[in-house]
């Protein structure tokens, strides 16, 4: 599969290495440029390119970046790419510590609706739950006792299908989340977030998850801070 990456940092990094170690075409792409990107290409063989190239003759594009920097992707970036093409995204609102009070989803809409509204596409939530480090050394053969599993949200089912297929090649399990609208269930302070669960430990989270965000990830009057000093 041909996969694009617009983000290179934890998560990035961990699904770029993870990608081609399956054997996947993966293009990384930053705003810094693909310059900045070199080290990375030549440790996974993948290919350092303009975040307009990540989305350029793709069967899946990756948005791995923070939320306050979804606005500064460039416009029209998905004009003329293919409805089929699958997008994930993987971010996560840190209000307090990074991304400051964004008032859509301070409001009750979920992360990655307001995502996919910036960008003008629909979406599949997934790979936001688990620590980069995690993602990147604990994936396990397919029917390993205990394997991690991974929820993953979206309104499209083939789309979702495809995020769950290239979820297991990389190692892990992963649980059908709902569609988009119900993707709060794995936002930051759910039970599920940061939880290395089995599937059925997955599915048990996500039905006891709230919709109320936890204050520790509500936004304030001075947010954003830091993650050391959170505001």
């Amino acid at each position: 599969m041909k996969i694009g990456i617009i983000g290179a940092g934890n998560i990035g990094s961990a699904l770029t290495h993870r990608l081609r170690a399956t054997g996947h075409d993966v293009a990384i792409a930053n705003s810094r440029g693909p310059a900045s990107l070199r080290d990375l290409a030549s440790e996974t063989g993948a290919q350092a390119v303009t975040v307009q190239e990540a989305v350029r003759g793709r069967d899946l594009v990756i948005i791995t970046i923070p939320e306050r920097n979804i606005s500064q992707l460039p416009q029209g970036l998905f004009d003329g790419i293919p409805g089929d093409v699958v997008v994930v995204d993987t971010g996560n609102y840190y209000p307090r510590q990074r991304d400051g009070r964004i008032e859509p989803i301070e409001n009750g809409l979920p992360e990655s609706a307001w995502v996919a509204r910036q960008i003008g596409r629909p979406v599949v939530k997934a790979f936001n739950t688990i620590y980069a480090q995690h993602l990147l050394e604990n994936g396990k053969p397919k029917g390993t006792p205990g394997r991690i599993a991974l929820p993953v949200a979206g309104d499209d089912a083939k789309a979702k299908a495809v995020v769950m297929r290239l979820i297991d090649e990389i190692g892990f399990d992963a649980v059908d989340a709902g569609p988009l609208s119900e993707s709060w269930r794995q936002q930051p302070g759910s039970p599920v977030y940061a939880q290395d669960y089995d599937a059925a430990g997955v599915r048990r989270s996500l039905s006891e998850a709230l919709p109320q965000r936890q204050p520790s990830f509500t936004g304030t009057a001075n947010s954003p801070g830091s993650f050391d000093a959170p505001a």
